[in-house]
């Protein structure tokens, strides 16, 4: 399979000039098929077998459409745009017509990513993203990663509800705004990644039943409907050929894709990547990044190289690092943080986060305690912590809560720092939800624009699902929950700019930028090959995490995320030697000043992080900072405290 593929799709509508477009549809549920066109008399398609139906007629780019159903005209499933949403007509685009102005553009390697996700429809839509991409690109962003796109009925939605995948949701801009995103970003040096969804379609405006049953398996459901069939060769197909749309026609340098324990189907996943680094020019940068709680890492790629050899997918969201963190952070042991607060095995937060730090997943095939019977994970400690997403924030993190609270309202400034450059000085590649970098309060809450009986389910079982959380026992203060589908949740949830003259954001967003200054400069050089090599619990709240870069130096970090000081006498042996004698070129960072002169006389402070790199160069350190750093004297590397 090749670049071929997006040039001559077997699903949608294919402008292919001098005003001729083919038309193709998988209906294996009809024996016939029409095709309308707006304001024409309906013209019938011809069987090719296999349950596909082809025209080749005139129909020009911007030419309304649908397939002709007794008493509705339905739109293309695989439509690339839509007039009146999903319940309009579909639009023949010319994927031909824009030019790409950067054709040298081929992305940045993985081990450069820094990713910033955002949701187009709360940041101004696509032309309110590009007008923001060169501050962020200021900032030492590397990557932007959209919440998905897909065209879904109403105005405002999350993206998760999305019924024609290959249509860009109107209420975000159109098709050419979007390119023009792309290439603002690919002009200042910023990838682009989508959030694509193949795990289901929403709930309103899927027509695909109307044409191919089999599309989705009789019985099983996910958890937000029915499961989609993968063994169906066509169904792999259409979702290939959207893979490689995105990638090929609209130049994105990635996919994000959501959920995939939904769809329960290694094989097919692990082909899915495959087939799509078979479609992509080879000397191109695209990057596919998971979204699976079950923790697979044989989909995983064992190196953050060497593409042609292992071509799975280069990451996935680390869940289980936020969630020990955010247990650390805030406290909080209700709902699934309650499997990182206090587990059957008798694990602590700060061992789950150790173990995220030197294997990758806290969880690797031990028995699963939110559902019985089951076991979560796999054997981690092998992948690269390239392999890994790291995120103290991102839109289900906030956005699932009741009342869609960020963590600079649910911690201490102090706490959040010190989290914060563990986060940014580690290996595994970061992520920030917008607005993050400058401390933004405004709540991510659930959004959606569905009406009627919908609108009232949707409202509903919104505030059924935090009905065993103890805030939300009460009836009166589960009615407080906002309405999702009222405007002003939407509203709420736009995270805004920065407040001119206001220190608190100055600070963080200070922070923020010299902290990826620093990864930027001093790490992100030398991640390729990189592994951990030592990590250890200092204490409940405190622990220290050792690497090998690939050029042999070595990096290390101290966190301590208690209020209290703590001794370090009880600091591993290859941890201790770490305290010695004092040498400027030796640390990267250390929060709060100070934090490493302490360090140094025993005693880790409070709400601190101190990063140490071996042998860095002067110039490659971000500040001069006004207290003395600590040498690294390593001895030999052993195995990693898995805690």
């Amino acid at each position: 399979m090749n670049e071929s593929v997006s040039d001559s799709p077997n699903w949608g509508a294919r402008y292919i000039g001098d005003g001729q477009t083919r038309f193709r549809l998988w209906a294996p549920d009809l024996t016939e098929l029409q095709l309308a066109i707006y304001q024409q008399d309906p013209q019938p398609m011809t069987p090719s077998g296999d349950g596909w139906f082809e025209l080749t007629t005139h129909a020009e780019p911007g030419t309304r459409y649908g397939f002709k159903q007794p008493e509705r005209i339905l739109p293309d499933p695989a439509s690339r745009l839509q007039q009146g949403g999903p319940h309009g007509w579909s639009v023949v685009t010319d994927a031909q017509a824009w030019t790409n102005p950067h054709p040298a553009w081929l992305g940045r390697p993985w081990a450069e990513t820094v990713i910033y996700e955002l949701h187009v429809g709360t940041s101004g839509g696509f032309n309110g993203v590009r007008h923001r991409l060169a501050e962020l690109a200021a900032l030492g962003i590397t990557a932007i990663e959209l919440m998905p796109i897909a065209a879904t009925p109403g105005n405002r939605n999350w993206g998760y509800d999305g019924v024609l995948p290959f249509a860009v949701h109107e209420a975000l801009g159109t098709p050419d705004e979007l390119h023009q995103l792309i290439d603002t970003a690919h002009g200042l040096g910023i990838q682009v990644f989508l959030d694509v969804v193949y795990n289901h379609f929403g709930p309103d405006g899927n027509f695909l039943h109307a044409y191919a049953s089999t599309f989705f398996v009789d019985g099983p459901h996910t958890p937000w409907g029915q499961a989609i069939d993968f063994r169906q060769a066509q169904v792999g197909q259409f979702w290939l050929e959207n893979a490689l749309y995105w990638l090929n026609d609209f130049h994105f340098d990635g996919l994000r894709f959501d959920a995939v324990h939904a769809i329960a189907d290694d094989a097919w996943l692990a082909d899915l990547a495959r087939n799509i680094r078979a479609g992509v020019a080879p000397d191109r940068h695209v990057h596919l990044m998971l979204e699976n709680e079950q923790n697979s890492a044989e989909l995983l790629r064992q190196g953050s190289h060497d593409i042609a050899n292992d071509p799975r997918y280069d990451a996935q969201w680390n869940d289980d690092a936020h969630n020990a963190l955010h247990v650390l952070l805030t406290g909080e042991d209700e709902g699934y943080y309650s499997a990182f607060a206090h587990t059957p095995d008798g694990r602590t937060p700060i061992q789950h986060l150790v173990r995220c730090m030197g294997e990758g997943f806290a969880w690797q095939g031990e028995p699963w305690p939110l559902r019985e019977g089951e076991h979560r994970g796999a054997r981690s400690g092998l992948l690269p912590p390239t392999a890994f997403i790291f995120f103290l924030q991102n839109h289900d993190q906030i956005g699932n809560r009741a009342m869609g609270e960020r963590l600079t309202v649910l911690t201490s400034p102090q706490k959040l720092r010190a989290a914060r450059v563990l986060q940014l000085l580690c290996p595994q590649i970061p992520l920030l939800f917008m607005g993050e970098e400058w401390g933004s309060k405004q709540p991510f809450l659930f959004f959606t624009d569905h009406h009627g009986e919908l609108a009232e389910a949707v409202r509903n079982g919104r505030r059924r699902e935090f009905a065993h959380f103890a805030a939300f026992k009460d009836e009166q203060k589960r009615a407080q929950i906002p309405d999702p589908n009222e405007p002003q949740t939407f509203t709420d949830s736009e995270p805004g700019m920065p407040p001119l003259d206001d220190e608190e954001a100055t600070a963080w967003l200070d922070l923020t930028r010299e902290l990826l200054a620093i990864r930027q400069h001093a790490i992100a050089p030398a991640l390729d090959g990189a592994r951990a090599t030592q990590a250890a619990a200092l204490s409940d709240k405190a622990l220290v995490a050792q690497w090998k870069l690939a050029d042999q130096r070595t990096l290390t970090l101290f966190a301590n995320f208690d209020d209290a000081p703590l001794a370090l006498t009880q600091a591993p042996d290859w941890a201790s030697r770490a305290t010695g004698q004092l040498d400027i070129n030796r640390m990267l960072y250390e929060t709060p000043t100070g934090a490493s002169n302490s360090a140094s006389t025993g005693e880790l402070p409070g709400n601190s992080c101190v990063a140490w790199i071996e042998d860095v160069p002067t110039a490659q350190v971000s500040r001069a900072h006004e207290s003395a750093e600590l040498p690294l004297e390593l001895p030999t590397m052993v195995p990693v405290v898995g805690g």
